[in-house]
């Protein structure tokens, strides 16, 4: 296979160091969004708490939540902080997903691959949150590269690294497990590397190929990597009614969504898949095993999504990295020995191949600074938290209280304002058990608000939407509390809620 010159140094290095530095742009500017502020809620509680949330919900995110459990107690809890995890998770799969490349297709294809990751809009967008999705991609191009490298040099040594990839994979999302399905159509087919005759030594004869070994290595492995993740799956499994009740069936239309989904700009998301079938056209068998990480995930969580509610695109994020490992592939196609229908020249030129990168970063600028604005879906959908805290913080005097409505649901106001305020916020006067006692993202409220309000003579109000009543949108008997013992003073509209000063 044709090298890199020497001065670029190790093939996943600059994919690496690209993806810091685009990832790491303007990571702190976009307020957190809802997701987030979960993720914040759950990794500031105590330990007991955390171990009791993960009894009632979230289970599957657990682990996650307890990494980050200690990165706030050490770094803080601003967004830059909560996302730097994952911005580093980032830039270990860009070199991952080089180094995958540069086993399977030589270094330039390798290279190539790594860097059109680097330059995804939809990199930036799962690096700069505070949730797993970059974690999950980086334990699956590591799970696949470690089971390259065990089925070339068998050994229990290979096999415990690969166990523990997987293992860790499952820790960091269970819809990733997936993946063992593409690992399963590929461990079977792999044939040891027969190491080199020695010097004299008569030549095998031809035509007598090796039996395919079974892979009683690989089903070893992902037998104890589900051993430790089945307590998990217990748990998850208990709580899905609870934890995806607002995901829809999946739908044929949602299959052809997906690459812009995933890449965070549609343009870009063709360019990617087009690149990735050329690939995986241009090399044959070579490509079956990134092309069966791309595929057959993305096949079975759609068929589950079409029984039951499953089907969320970003859940689906990790399959990106081998995409980019095929796109680079049919970009870096001379530098190895691709299929036999293709000629041994007719790879691209390196400065040819790294301007197909090069537009790929241009076409997804506009997404890139979009992302960085909000990372509401659509764009425009923006919840400003930050506004509605900096409203009450302008505001405020002591003997206030706050009231939010809705508290259900996953717009999470309460915390949204809570994050941003901290200890100045006002006292949330309704509320009689909170979110940790729950052990959920929750509060249960006074059931008698009227009560609850005795003695408070002004009340912020945070309701969801652009509200010119805002009172009228709290239901229920603390909506009658409200209007029976209060009168707005003024109404401060936020995208995506309203604030209201009441006084009594």
């Amino acid at each position: 296979m044709r090298q890199l010159p020497g001065w670029l140094g190790p093939v996943w290095a600059w994919p690496a160091l690209v993806t810091l530095a685009v990832t790491g742009a303007g990571v702190g500017a976009a307020q957190p969004w809802r997701d987030e502020l979960a993720t914040w809620s759950a990794a500031t509680r105590p330990l007991g708490d955390l171990a009791r949330m993960a009894g009632v919900i979230d289970a599957a995110s657990w682990p996650y939540y307890l990494l980050l459990h200690g990165w706030v107690a050490a770094f803080g809890d601003s967004p830059t902080a909560l996302r730097l995890p994952s911005v580093l998770a980032a830039a270990g799969t860009a070199g991952l997903t080089a180094a995958l490349g540069g086993r399977l297709f030589g270094q330039r294809a390798g290279l190539l691959g790594g860097l059109l990751f680097a330059v995804l809009p939809g990199t930036s967008r799962y690096a700069q949150e505070a949730r797993p999705y970059a974690f999950v991609a980086l334990f699956a191009v590591l799970a696949t590269l470690l089971l390259v490298r065990a089925l070339d040099r068998p050994g229990w040594r290979s096999w415990a690294g690969y166990a523990a990839a997987v293992a860790g994979l499952g820790l960091a999302h269970l819809v990733a497990i997936t993946l063992l399905a593409a690992h399963a159509a590929t461990a079977p087919c792999a044939r040891r590397a027969p190491a080199p005759p020695p010097v004299g030594a008569p030549r095998a004869v031809p035509g007598r190929a090796r039996r395919p070994r079974p892979p009683w290595g690989w089903l070893a492995a992902v037998l104890a990597a589900l051993v430790v993740l089945a307590p998990l799956v217990v748990l998850a499994v208990g709580q899905r009614g609870r934890q995806l009740d607002w995901v829809d069936r999946a739908r044929p239309a949602d299959l052809t969504a997906l690459p812009g989904a995933l890449a965070q700009s549609g343009a870009v998301g063709g360019l990617l898949l087009g690149l990735a079938a050329l690939g995986a056209a241009r090399w044959g068998r070579r490509a079956l095993l990134p092309a069966a990480c791309v595929a057959l995930p993305v096949l079975l969580v759609f068929l589950a999504g079409l029984a039951g509610p499953l089907w969320v695109p970003r859940y689906l994020f990790f399959t990106v990295p081998f995409a980019c490992v095929l796109a680079g592939a049919a970009l870096g196609a001379g530098a190895a020995r691709p299929a036999a229908s293709v000629p041994a020249g007719a790879g691209v030129a390196l400065p040819a191949a790294l301007a197909v990168v090069l537009l790929a970063g241009l076409l997804g600028l506009p997404d890139q600074a979009a992302l960085r604005r909000s990372h509401e879906w659509p764009r425009d959908a923006l919840v400003d938290y930050r506004g509605a805290a900096r409203v009450v913080d302008e505001g405020r005097r002591p003997g206030d209280v706050i009231v939010f409505a809705p508290r259900n649901g996953w717009l999470f106001l309460d915390l949204g304002v809570r994050y941003h305020l901290g200890d100045r916020q006002p006292r949330d006067a309704l509320v009689v058990r909170d979110r940790n006692a729950r052990g959920d993202y929750w509060a249960d409220e006074c059931p008698r608000p009227a009560e609850c309000l005795a003695g408070v003579d002004r009340v912020w109000l945070v309701v969801a939407g652009r509200r010119a009543d805002p009172v009228g949108a709290v239901p229920g008997v603390a909506g009658d509390a409200l209007r029976d013992g209060f009168t707005v003073e003024r109404v401060r509209p936020r995208p995506g809620l309203t604030v209201a000063l009441l006084t009594r």
